[in-house]
């Protein structure tokens, strides 16, 4: 057994405890509620999830971004198409860069539309998936049609992106704050 032995102005910088803050509200009959916090607040970061392949995976995605109250940004491909293999790339780096992350993060996922437990499930038929490759956001595992983008051109034009992204950020803050 080895014992170490330290001075207590030694032991007090080994043991550092970061700092308690105490907040005390009072309701409107007086009584006080505290909370109490000793950590610090992580910031949000942007999530890149695998392909999705199935139904399962899908929903889990959804539930996820559901928790965390941020959007998830779906790129729906397939295996023979040459646009996606442009567009994707341009929108993970852009997911990548931390793009977003100030707005409390978003999560990324690219859905295989030609997998055939994809296709079996009808996920395209759902969320009205009728061109690829489509970008399509989610707030709240509700899909938002409204700035769902399916011109290919579009997709392959960074600035374009950038705009898209940042502008179905802003709607999705408002969302989900219920604005």
């Amino acid at each position: 057994m080895h014992f170490l032995f330290t001075s207590g102005r030694q032991a007090g910088r080994l043991l550092r405890r970061t700092p308690t803050t105490v907040a005390v509200a009072c309701n409107q009959f007086g009584l006080s509620a505290a909370s109490f916090s000793t950590s610090r607040a992580v910031a949000a970061k942007n999530q890149i999830y695998q392909s999705v392949r199935n139904l399962d995976q899908f929903h889990t995605y959804q539930l996820l971004s559901s928790s965390s109250r941020t959007p998830l940004l779906t790129l729906w491909t397939t295996s023979y198409c040459p646009t996606c293999r442009v567009v994707e790339p341009m929108v993970r780096e852009l997911v990548e860069t931390g793009v977003g992350e100030q707005e409390g993060g978003v999560g990324f996922c690219t859905v295989e539309y030609d997998a055939p437990d994809v296709m079996e499930a009808g996920l395209g038929l759902t969320y009205m998936i009728n061109s690829i490759p489509t970008l399509l956001s989610f707030d709240a595992q509700e899909a938002q049609t409204q700035t769902k983008v399916t011109d290919g051109r579009q997709l392959a034009n960074r600035k374009f992106l950038e705009e898209w992204y940042a502008n179905s950020l802003v709607v999705a803050k408002l969302l989900l704050s219920g604005g």
